[in-house]
């Protein structure tokens, strides 16, 4: 009988192949893929079909209006550069840090979303749970 132990090969892992294979999907995903910068959100507001604004100043409420171009006034006082802390800033002054106040944001069809985005993340940022969103035509000379 033959009890000697017989000579084994040592097993080995070749990672070559493999490495080529993860080079060729990370060129493949290199060379398939576009990267785009989105620098506002493209959403359809409503549009205002009354010819009447219905005034409703009875109530203490934080009016935001924003124009086709972006420009800004709280409760008919010009906001300039309205980024998102001059906005919250502005707005915990109009309502002396009552955040149960509501707050009507009013914006033009034609207004780019990011600035009403902006306007409701100040709002909510500080508390304000009555949001009211609402159209009209708001040219430039209207807001001043």
């Amino acid at each position: 009988m033959n009890f000697r132990r017989q000579r084994t090969e040592e097993v080995s892992v070749n990672l070559t192949p493999l490495i080529d294979v993860v080079f060729l999907l990370l060129i493949f995903f290199m060379v398939s893929t576009t990267f785009t910068r989105e620098t506002q959100l493209k959403l359809d507001l409503p549009q205002a079909v009354s010819g009447e604004r219905v005034e409703s100043r009875n109530i203490q409420q934080l009016e935001l209006t924003i124009s086709a171009t972006g420009e800004m006034a709280l409760n008919e006082k010009a906001l300039l550069n309205p980024n998102l802390s001059n906005l919250k800033a502005a707005l915990q002054k109009e309502s002396g840090g009552d955040n149960m106040l509501p707050v009507v944001i009013t914006a033009d069809a034609q207004t780019p979303h990011q600035y009403v985005i902006t306007a409701m993340d100040a709002a909510g940022q500080l508390g304000f749970s009555r949001l009211r969103l609402t159209t009209s035509e708001i040219g430039a000379s209207e807001q001043q």
